[in-house]
């Protein structure tokens, strides 16, 4: 099963979103601490429709606790810094695929910390600064699954 992280996110509705995609996926959701918003936040209650009671959301206290949490699982971060695009890697069942929050990414200290091949982007016009969360989330998230055959979704 893929597993989605989100990386301190802040925007309500992009959050209640991808809970709507990863109910509708199989992908388990990870939400890392501290959140912009109160998971009872109306905004996310809508985007999120009746699906947060379909899936597993796991919420992380922090980095810290999440990393250690999943010590022994392949983090594809993505990043407008990366150097190599999502579809340049194979993605494997168990992967994690991290995001950071809407307005300043993740910090440059995680990305560091992962192996290059392992921070992906998604192919853009040079003059555009990023894609919104939750449809960069979809992308990756569909590409996971399309390599894999959609395995998890039968």
């Amino acid at each position: 099963m893929f597993q989605i992280a989100l990386y301190e996110p802040e925007i309500p509705p992009n959050t209640g979103n991808i809970i709507r995609l990863c109910a509708n996926t199989g992908c388990k959701l990870h939400l890392i601490h501290p959140l912009g918003f109160s998971m009872e936040t109306k905004q996310l209650r809508r985007a999120g429709l009746d699906y947060r009671d379909l899936m597993n959301v796991v919420e992380h206290e922090s980095w810290d606790h999440f990393a250690d949490t999943h010590k022994d699982s392949r983090i594809l971060a993505f990043s407008t810094k990366a150097k190599g695009f999502y579809t340049d890697i194979s993605y494997e069942d168990n992967d994690i695929l991290l995001f950071g929050p809407e307005t300043r990414g993740l910090p440059e200290t995680l990305l560091n910390a992962l192996p290059e091949k392992q921070v992906l982007k998604m192919p853009m016009l040079a003059s555009s600064r990023s894609l919104n969360l939750s449809n960069t989330v979809a992308i990756a998230a569909y590409e996971a699954l399309r390599q894999t055959n959609f395995a998890q979704m039968r």
